[in-house]
């Protein structure tokens, strides 16, 4: 779930969650677990287990997990693990109630951390912690991207509903598996393929009766109250407010369409790419005019050229063939693992090798970006020129679409996750602006 200002309602959350736990298991370890019975340690013992906890999230910071994905906007769960960790320091409040949680189990079961066999009830401690503080940070900056109020409970509505819609979706989705809930839900008998089955696309068109609907049928169907329909007042004012069910689900649908447009923003900044490489060669003449005049000689006309290094001195001369740094030989081995990188990506098995042969020999940005790997490279031109231009070579090309590999196709080729791959791409192109600046002084 996407709304304005959130980090931790995503797909992510639940690899937070892990992480946070886990280094949190190991900073318990390190510190003294007996001051949290003293309400006046309770400080010192939160730097304690901040700075302990800081030092194990760096030690997964390169790991599968760390480097996962935690939410749309390219944050990995290292980064939204630490960050909310810095966050428990700024609200306090919430390692207070987790002290008092643990002063209570302790009242009933002695030091249990001190049991590896406790670990379960340490970590959901942990876990209620961090979930509500989550819901807090959301909310505040929320706030701040809207100026509209919100709460840690509204956030909790929100993630609710996004919930039920898509247990909605997946029952709509298996509907002649699910006939007498998907009745229950469209308040009707079925007679044939329900039309709603076709046309619920997103949470936008999801309708608030059919949520009151799910609610009320949890427990038949499932066993158990659903949560608008359970004895907890967190809920009850919702399932005789249809109108603001929908006003919610409107607002959760409205963002996540909005913000789904920045996964694809490659696609539509084509005509800056090609602005700028237009501008590279624009500086380069524009200079070359400046040092002559600086010279003393006369200029020529300005005009687009090749590059002088690439240009024989006279007519004469042998054309030099530029040669560029392939990098290391690649092994055996090595081949064999890029072949198999490929075909599970659903490429030719020799693509990167092939790839690595295509590479124009003059090619100015290639010399300029010799030390990254291919994958890197074609993720600059991914981004400058997009994924499909005339002057890209047969071999860069996905036999299948016609165009450079994805990004997430060409961030497994590399072995690194996508965050990285964007920030190495972004830097790439950041070193090719500030070479052209250089060479325009």
């Amino acid at each position: 779930m996407r709304l304005p200002g959130t980090r931790y309602q995503e797909h992510g959350w639940e690899q937070v969650r892990k992480l946070l736990g886990l280094c949190s298991l190991q900073a318990f370890r390190q510190i003294e677990m007996h001051q949290m019975l003293e309400p006046g340690q309770h400080g010192a013992l939160l730097d304690a287990y901040t700075d302990a906890v800081a030092a194990s999230l760096h030690g997964y910071a390169r790991s599968a997990r760390g480097e996962a994905e935690g939410n749309s906007y390219g944050e990995s769960v290292y980064e939204l693990s630490l960050g909310l960790l810095y966050e428990l320091q700024a609200q306090p409040a919430y390692w207070a109630a987790f002290a008092a949680a643990m002063a209570s189990e302790h009242a009933r079961s002695g030091a249990f951390w001190d049991d590896p066999a406790a670990e379960g009830v340490l970590r959901k401690k942990v876990n209620d912690m961090y979930a509500t503080l989550r819901d807090k940070v959301d909310a505040d900056n929320y706030i701040v991207a809207t100026g509209r109020d919100c709460s840690p409970n509204k956030i909790y509505t929100y993630r609710m509903l996004d919930t039920a819609y898509r247990e909605i979706a997946g029952l709509f989705a298996a509907w002649e598996l699910n006939a007498a809930r998907v009745a229950a839900i469209l308040g009707r008998e079925l007679a044939g393929t329900p039309i709603e089955v076709r046309q619920l696309k997103s949470i936008s068109g999801c309708k608030a009766e059919w949520v009151i609907r799910w609610s009320a049928s949890q427990e038949q169907f499932a066993g158990s109250p659903g949560p608008l329909h359970t004895r907890s007042k967190r809920f009850a004012s919702l399932k005789n407010s249809p109108g603001k069910i929908a006003s919610l689900l409107t607002e959760i649908g409205d963002y996540e369409e909005l913000s789904a447009n920045m996964d694809s923003i490659e696609e539509w900044q084509t005509e800056a790419g090609e602005a700028a490489l237009w501008l590279e060669d624009y500086w380069r003449v524009m200079s070359e005019s400046e040092l002559a005049e600086a010279e003393g000689r006369q200029p020529d006309d300005d005009r687009i050229v090749p590059p002088p290094e690439l240009v024989a001195e006279d007519d004469e001369a042998e054309p030099v063939e530029a040669v560029v740094d392939q990098g290391p030989a690649v092994s055996g081995p090595e081949l064999a693992a890029e072949q198999s990188r490929a075909g599970e990506l659903s490429l030719p098995l020799r693509y990167l090798e092939l790839a690595r042969s295509a590479q124009e020999a003059g090619s100015w940005t290639v010399r300029m970006l010799r030390e990254e790997s291919l994958p890197i490279r074609l993720a600059v031109y991914h981004k400058l020129l997009g994924p499909a231009d005339d002057t890209y070579p047969d071999a860069w090309l996905d036999p299948v679409t016609g165009e450079l590999p994805t990004l997430q196709q060409l961030a497994a080729l590399d072995q690194i996750s996508m965050p990285t791959l964007r920030k190495r791409r972004n830097e790439a192109i950041d070193k090719l602006y500030a070479a052209n600046a250089a060479a325009a002084q």
